[in-house]
């Protein structure tokens, strides 16, 4: 098939005009030299317009043309104006129209005040997104409740058994250790004022107020969140969560909400499940290092832990879940598109948890106090 007679160039007014046919550019006016399609003199144009068809949907070859022709153009090394072409293709020739910086050209080491400059606008982006996936999420939250979400019921099983029945090993160590440690630390200085029957109260209120929700919520960031990091970041990098997008499924809805719904409801079973193992460890500390007996350590700490306590700390433990699995999101669907990114990612949303779990755990302290809790 041989290409049109006509040239698709033409000038107009100092505006170079490209004419498109019905069909579009023909695959053969890619090898031929632009001076037979009309283009004489590119110094002379000061814009490019672009006449298209009614209906038009550019394609490889269209977006190869024009890169060509702009390429031209800007010989000179001056930007020109394009008119009437679609924003993404735009925005594509703009993507080729950044010239590689030249080898050897040295560059200019930035100071530290743009440094910072740069950190701290890459940092309150990074929270703009964020906030805005946490105002999507509650949003579609009445729509998870009503059962109308776009999400596979099979995901949502595993999202459930990675965040529950795989944790409960690490939790009942982590949380055994920590009881034990407590009550041992108590012990040695208790004792010593004759008081070690209140080693109870230590270890009862400091594990169900405080360590245990902060330790299972650190023990899920870098457990569960890593998880949910890595395989979102994963499909960002195979191009499923584009994808979604084409199919008209949200992402948030399709990938997020179950996960943040998952982990917000089962850390406070965590919790629950961890405290026992807390005071299961510290009263068996307790018991060797003072010889108390099981009914009278069992009896201070009944009349030492309050259902308030509980309370504060399954509050602490909800709160705790949602912002790990929102962290994990987060980091996943804004990951680079590369094998690095899925590294980074992980390690971004680890590390936010926890300073997230530790700067929570102070307000719920200064909230607590107010309200003289």
């Amino acid at each position: 098939m041989s290409p049109p007679l006509r040239t698709p160039l033409r000038s107009q007014a100092g505006e170079l005009v490209v004419d498109l046919p019905q069909g579009g550019i023909h695959p053969d006016w890619l090898a031929r030299p632009l001076a037979e399609l009309g283009l004489q003199g590119c110094a002379a144009f000061s814009s490019l317009r672009v006449q298209t068809p009614p209906a038009w949907r550019w394609n490889a070859t269209e977006a190869a043309f024009f890169a060509r022709l702009v390429h031209a153009l800007e010989a000179h090394g001056r930007k020109i104006p394009i008119k009437g072409l679609p924003q993404d293709l735009e925005k594509l020739l703009g993507l080729a129209r950044r010239a590689p910086a030249a080898e050897g050209t040295p560059r200019a080491t930035p100071g530290i005040l743009e440094r910072v400059g740069v950190f701290v606008i890459e940092r309150a982006a990074g929270a703009k997104a964020f906030v805005g996936l946490l105002g999507e999420v509650v949003m579609l939250l009445p729509r998870f409740a009503a059962g109308r979400a776009k999400i596979r019921r099979a995901e949502l099983v595993e999202v459930l058994a990675e965040s529950s029945s795989r944790a409960l090993p690490i939790v009942a160590i982590v949380n055994l250790l920590m009881g034990a440690i407590l009550a041992f630390v108590g012990a040695v200085q208790l004792d010593t004022l004759g008081a070690g029957l209140y080693v109870a109260n230590l270890v009862g209120i400091a594990s169900v107020r405080e360590f245990t929700p902060i330790l299972t919520a650190i023990v899920l960031a870098g457990r569960t969140g890593a998880s949910f990091a890595a395989s979102i970041a994963t499909m960002q990098g195979n191009e499923e969560v584009d994808a979604l997008a084409a199919l008209g499924i949200r992402a948030a809805e399709f990938l997020v909400v179950p996960r943040v719904v998952a982990l917000a409801l089962l850390t406070p079973l965590l919790y629950v499940y961890g405290c026992a193992f807390a005071l299961l460890g510290g009263m068996a500390v307790a018991l060797w290092t003072l010889r108390l007996s099981s009914t009278a350590f069992l009896a201070q700490l009944q009349q030492a832990v309050a259902g308030a306590h509980f309370g504060i700390g399954g509050l602490k433990a909800l709160v705790f879940g949602a912002l790990v699995a929102l962290i994990g999101c987060h980091y996943g669907l804004g990951a680079p598109r590369s094998a690095a990114g899925v590294g980074a990612a992980t390690t971004s949303a680890v590390v936010s948890s926890i300073v997230g779990i530790i700067a929570l755990d102070a307000v719920f302290a200064v909230c607590a106090n107010a309200l003289k809790l």
